[in-house]
């Protein structure tokens, strides 16, 4: 065949072969096109999974009426005008492909009033890329856009989509999504005629957590930290789920560029780092992060669907978001509260219950104190653990803290020791209630923190290799050598391009004497190829870092004094991250004192 011009209509079709991929596809591009009209609401009419019907309005400021043709015709956009405006996109859509792309797939109907007008005005697409002449409509301010019969003129298209029901799918996570990214704009989500979302404009904080509660349960805001970072022109908030609260998936997993909903690998990559001396082996971190930049930093037009980002400074968005997320993880308070669930028991003799309101003021004078809890004479616990509980009394006693005119001093944050159960565990008084440490991973994080330090402030050993090893590399990789001499000195590895494509490595840390260390090096390369960084000679060498730590931590039976309880209580207090072990497992959990007053149906 002979050089030839393809028709609008196929060129169409091939755009939409990039940007509609599927309903969820469409959903994304129209409801983007809400939010930069500004739109308070947007009602979403969905059915049979997007197939039959997508039917999107909203209150926004709506198209004129000699604009709706044009708005249905390839790169058409009010969005951009000039490079400069397409190298600083502060909008959601800029391309003007969607529409046309769209209606070149389905049959389009277009309605829309602007504030002031008369009437609305309304236009539909018709085969062959022609579209009517705009005729009056009764609809109110705002617009509505409906798309029907998706794929109808690419039946083979059809064919590669899921189940009704899996369409929709994607589709109700794409609104959650979106949802987490405007709390100022209410959603409404119907479908088959079937409301399943009504989410109203979430404004103060308390309304932005209910509406993540129930996009993520509520679990996770009680789980998780509020974080809030400012630094080089970046701007990073959220909430971070603490260690312990993971997924087997990465399921719950939200981040955000500008407002816009991202997956980029520079992201996923610095988020691992910040969770990986925390987080337990094959667990994945939940969380919802919005950073904000100047938008001529980032390139969103790195993707058709706009999925993924581009950054400008890519070493700069990783170490910023590294660092915030660090330091985030590193309180010491980062804990998680242990949810009890209280027996339901058939009957209750509330005459021997106090009062809610004599339950508080007994808890504002004195602290509960287990001499009130008197040992029954017919008690059915053999006599060696009535014994213990004794004994554990007679130690709470000596331990409680003195309390002055009938109130308390201040309690420190893990409170005092009371007794240290089953040679493994410290039972501990705080002010809001009790915690229980697991005393041999609290003292390994203890220990492994202080390693890490020492090794990170320290002059690290290095030792001159026997043999210099000598590999191969490509001729990218041998120049990326020669700028990280900077790099690797530090952390005492002697590495030097040693020809156009070879590299030669002559020492290394006496540490990673065991380490494979051609790997290692071909691994830290490789990183700095994709990620313009690495940490991977950290992490070997917070490995062996950790296993010296779990053989130098108190081991598990061994008795600890009282004094020696509180001296781990403090030290925690102190460490970064010393709510998790150095395997990600809990170090401690705390009890208040209203899950103990509902376990024993206190004040009921």
């Amino acid at each position: 065949m002979r050089i030839h011009c393809l028709s609008s209509q196929l060129i169409n079709q091939i755009a939409a072969g990039e940007v509609v991929e599927r309903p969820v596809s469409v959903v994304k591009e129209l409801v983007e096109n809400c939010f930069d009209a500004g739109a308070t609401h947007i009602h979403i009419d969905i059915e049979q999974g997007g197939t039959r019907l997508i039917k999107i309005r909203d209150d926004g400021s709506g198209i004129e009426k000699d604009d709706l043709r044009l708005a249905l015709s390839r790169h058409a956009t009010s969005k951009i005008a000039c490079l400069e405006d397409l190298e600083q996109v502060a909008t959601m859509g800029f391309r003007g492909e969607a529409l046309a792309s769209i209606s070149s797939v389905s049959y389009v109907t277009l309605i829309s009033r602007i504030a002031g007008a008369e009437c609305a005005w309304r236009v539909e697409s018709e085969e062959a890329d022609k579209v009517s002449t705009p005729s009056p409509d009764p609809h109110p301010k705002g617009t509505t856009i409906e798309v029907r019969e998706l794929f109808y003129s690419i039946p083979a298209r059809r064919k590669f989509l899921k189940t009704e029901k899996t369409e929709f799918s994607h589709i109700e996570m794409l609104i959650k999504r979106l949802a987490l990214s405007h709390f100022e704009v209410g959603f409404t989500l119907v479908h088959n005629q079937k409301e399943i979302l009504n989410l109203k404009p979430a404004l103060s904080l308390t309304d932005k957590q209910q509406r993540i509660a129930g996009m993520c349960g509520a679990q996770f805001i009680e789980q998780s930290s509020v974080i809030e970072v400012n630094s080089s022109g970046l701007h990073l908030s959220g909430w971070v789920g603490l260690p312990t609260f993971s997924r087997s998936q990465q399921d719950m997993q939200f981040f955000y560029v500008n407002h816009r909903w991202v997956r980029d690998k520079l992201v996923a990559h610095a988020v691992k780092q910040a969770y990986q001396d925390v987080l337990y082996h094959g667990r994945h971190p939940v969380f919802i992060l919005y950073l904000a930049l100047d938008p001529a930093l980032v390139d969103v037009n790195a993707h058709p669907a706009k999925l993924e980002v581009r950054f400008r400074e890519g070493r700069l968005v990783h170490d910023f978001l590294f660092s915030a997320l660090h330091r985030g993880l590193a309180t010491p308070s980062n804990a998680p509260q242990l949810t009890v669930t209280p027996q339901q028991f058939t009957s209750v003799d509330s005459s021997a219950q106090p009062s809610q309101h004599q339950s508080r003021n007994a808890r504002e004078l004195t602290p509960y104190r287990m001499e009130h809890m008197p040992f029954r004479q017919n008690s059915v616990l053999p006599a060696q653990i009535e014994e213990q509980l004794k004994h554990y009394a007679q130690v709470y006693q000596e331990a409680v803290v003195p309390t002055v005119a009938g109130q308390h001093t201040e309690l420190p944050q893990l409170g005092f020791a009371i007794a240290h159960i089953h040679a493994t565990f410290i039972l501990a008084e705080t002010a809001t209630g009790i915690i229980l440490v697991d005393a041999h991973a609290a003292h390994e994080r203890v220990t492994y923190e202080r390693l890490k330090k020492a090794f990170q402030h320290g002059n690290i050993p290095s030792q001159p290799l026997l043999l210099p090893i000598m590999f191969s590399v490509s001729i990218e990789e041998a120049e990326i050598v020669e700028q990280l001499h900077d790099f690797f000195a530090p952390l005492g590895f002697e590495v030097d391009r040693s020809g156009v494509d070879a590299v030669v490595l002559r020492a290394a840390p006496a540490l990673l004497s065991d380490t494979n260390l051609e790997i290692l090096v071909r691994d830290v390369i490789a990183d700095f190829c994709v990620f313009g960084m690495s940490q991977r000679i950290q992490e070997h060498s917070n490995e062996i870092l950790a296993t010296m730590a779990c053989h130098g931590s108190v081991r598990a039976q061994r008795r600890l004094s009282r004094e020696e309880m509180n001296a781990l209580l403090r030290e925690m207090e102190k460490t970064e991250r010393s709510g998790q072990c150095n395997h990600g497992r809990p170090t401690w959990i705390a009890l208040s004192l209203q899950e103990l007053d509902k376990f024993f149906l206190r004040g009921q």
